[in-house]
C-alpha cells in the first residue's frame, strides 16, 4: 500500500508491504527495500516503480514487513538528490519503522547505489541486524572524478529539478568521494552480509563485489552468471535474495 514517512523536512513516498495476518506474529521482521540510480527509460519517475512488487513478495511469501522507499527526488518524494541525502533517508525509513511497526528486526537490502548506502546506513546504526547488497559499487570514485557530469545527469533525468540545487557544489561533489561501502564494511561487521553481484554487469565491475566482501571478512559472496546489472530483473538473483532473507529469519546464516 501506499505510504509515506518524513526524512528531515522531506516527505518521502514509499510502499508498504504487510505480511498476511497471523504469519509471523504482532512483531515481524521488518525490511527496508532501496532502489539504484536510475539508468533505464523513465528517469527518476521510475526508480522505485518495480520495487513494490518485491516487496509484496518478500510479505506474502516470507511474511515480512517491507518498507520500499523512492528516495529523495525520485518518484513522487521531495528533495534533490545527494549521496548523504539518499542514506539520511534509508537511516529515516529504519527509525520509521521502529516507532510505527516495532519489527523483531531491520535488515536492509538495496540495489546498485541503493546496496552502497544500505552498507553505510548499517555501519551507522548497529542495531541493523544484516544486509544484502546487490550489484553495489565498492565506491563512487567514477562519478567523483565527473561531478558536473553527474550533475547534469541527474538534472537531465530528473533526480534533481531545482536549478539553484545544490547550494554549495563542493560540498555536494565532496560527498561522492566520502561515502565508500568499502570503508563502511568494518562497521557491519561481523552482522550477516549477502554480496550479490552478476558477472557482466555492465555498470558496476564484478571486481567491486569482492572487493566488498574481503572488506567485511566473512560476507556471502554470490556471482550470478552472465547477469547484467538490473539484478531485480533476474529471476536467479532474487531467488537467492529470497533464500538469504528466509536463513535471516529462521536464524541460519551460514
Amino acid at each position: 500500500m501506499k505510504h509515506s514517512f518524513p526524512s528531515g523536512r522531506l516527505t518521502i513516498e514509499a510502499h508498504l508491504a504487510e505480511p498476511p495476518a497471523g504469519r509471523i506474529g504482532s512483531h515481524p521482521p521488518a525490511v527496508v527495500l532501496c532502489h539504484g540510480f536510475p539508468g533505464g527509460a523513465g528517469g527518476a519517475a521510475a526508480a522505485a516503480l518495480s520495487y513494490p512488487e518485491l516487496a509484496d513478495r518478500v510479505a506474502d511469501e516470507l511474511g515480512w514487513l517491507v518498507l520500499a522507499p523512492a528516495l529523495r527526488g525520485a518518484g513522487a518524494s521531495e528533495g534533490q538528490f545527494s549521496l548523504i541525502g539518499w542514506l539520511d533517508d534509508i537511516s529515516a525509513a529504519v527509525a520509521h519503522l521502529r516507532s510505527a511497526h516495532s519489527p523483531s528486526g531491520i535488515w536492509l537490502v538495496g540495489f546498485g547505489t541503493g546496496g552502497a548506502l544500505c552498507i553505510c546506513a548499517a555501519a551507522r546504526d548497529p542495531a541493523i541486524k544484516g544486509v544484502a547488497a546487490l550489484g553495489a559499487p565498492a565506491d563512487f570514485d567514477d562519478w567523483a572524478s565527473q561531478p558536473r557530469r553527474l550533475l547534469d545527469h541527474a538534472r537531465a533525468i530528473g533526480l534533481i529539478d531545482d536549478r539553484a540545487f545544490p547550494a554549495v557544489f563542493d560540498r555536494w561533489s565532496r560527498e561522492l568521494r566520502e561515502v565508500r561501502a568499502v570503508q563502511c564494511m568494518g562497521g557491519v561487521a561481523p552482522r550477516p552480509v549477502l554480496v550479490l553481484h552478476g558477472t557482466d554487469d555492465e555498470s558496476v565491475p564484478p571486481f567491486d563485489a569482492r572487493v566488498l566482501a574481503d572488506a567485511h571478512g566473512c560476507a556471502e559472496l554470490r556471482m550470478v552468471g552472465g547477469a547484467g546489472h538490473a539484478l531485480r530483473h533476474d529471476p536467479r538473483a532474487v531467488a537467492v535474495l529470497l533464500g538469504w532473507l528466509d536463513r535471516q529469519r529462521t536464524g541460519q546464516f551460514v
